[in-house]
């Protein structure tokens, strides 16, 4: 990773050496992040980036020791992101990365004290997704039965779009599955979600058979010797990766007019939305989907409530 200049050397809280220079900093964080915190690939990624920008901005105003980070610091860093336009969204992952960065110098006795309790939460407003309604999501996947007996790749699809509507899953968890993890007298498939945390999600009758269907009459004439046990494969038959899934997913929605475009996420977030106005439960949900925090999960009842008040304005008399 690329980064502009180093920390300048100074004397560490117990006066007995120098602290470390942005290299060292910069790979002990990067193995904090993945072997203690086990964060995933694209936070850590976020979060190095970020921090190379810290260190650019602190570099830009003189010699900066590492010990003399504070709350000021950060707070001017993040005045001049929020000036630049930054999104909130973005605002608040980087308020996340400092805050961890400097529990972790403290903890490292790189800092005296960790500023970054002094600093303020900045929360992202959520935009609520777009969602398909029951219908539009009867209308994809029965539009994906035409034809599918005698396609090998309208079957791989077929269990693509069936899997992530009844599960909710991400799409990598999705690429990630192995033949295996699938429990066909149980109804449910075992996911390794993020942070490496294992959860069982129930599925239906409808996507057990388009698994069956994919499986039996179709993946036995992909497999190949990269195959290995996943269960979806691309067409040169190695394990299906991320960007052939939302290729997919965009292409059969494409085939049924007046239905909006939208990725996989788009169908995690139509799985969990019905499940809710179907009456589960949010704790229900929030274990399905994986979330670590059912604050997470929430946004999913917004998106009710706002269903729910457009069908009162639109039928009630006095609305």
């Amino acid at each position: 990773m690329a980064a502009e200049g180093r920390f300048r050397g100074g004397t560490q809280m117990d006066g007995s050496s120098e602290s470390p220079g942005f290299e060292q900093v910069a790979g002990e964080f990067r193995r904090h992040l993945e072997l203690e915190r086990n964060l995933s690939f694209n936070t850590i990624r976020g979060y190095m980036s970020d921090l190379a920008g810290f260190v650019a901005h602190i570099r830009s105003e003189g010699e900066v020791t590492l010990p003399s980070i504070d709350v000021h610091v950060m707070r001017e860093w993040l005045a001049l992101q929020h000036d630049a336009g930054r999104s909130r969204a973005t605002l608040a992952r980087r308020t996340a990365f400092l805050r961890t960065f400097t529990a972790f110098a403290h903890r490292r006795g790189w800092l005296r004290r960790d500023p970054g309790l002094l600093l303020g939460t900045a929360k992202a407003t959520r935009a609520l997704p777009e969602v398909l309604n029951r219908y539009e999501a009867k209308a994809v996947l029965d539009r994906g039965l035409v034809g599918v007996a005698k396609d090998v790749k309208a079957l791989r699809d077929q269990a693509i779009m069936e899997v992530l509507y009844a599960t909710g899953l991400r799409v990598g968890e999705l690429c990630g599955l192995d033949v295996d993890d699938v429990d066909r007298e149980r109804y449910v498939v075992r996911v390794v979600g993020k942070g490496g945390k294992e959860r069982s999600v129930p599925f239906g009758r409808p996507a057990l058979r388009a698994l069956d269907a994919w499986t039996v009459r179709g993946r036995a004439l992909w497999v190949r010797d990269c195959s290995g046990p996943a269960l979806l494969l691309g067409v040169r038959g190695g394990r299906i990766d991320p960007t052939a899934v939302r290729r997919v997913v965009h292409a059969r929605l494409g085939q049924v007019d007046g239905v909006p475009d939208m990725g996989p996420h788009g169908l995690r977030h139509s799985a969990a939305t019905h499940l809710l106005e179907g009456g589960a439960d949010l704790r229900s949900v929030q274990e399905l989907l994986g979330h670590t925090s059912l604050n997470t999960t929430q946004i999913y009842t917004h998106i009710s409530i706002d269903r729910l008040h457009a069908a009162y304005r639109q039928a009630h008399p006095r609305a």
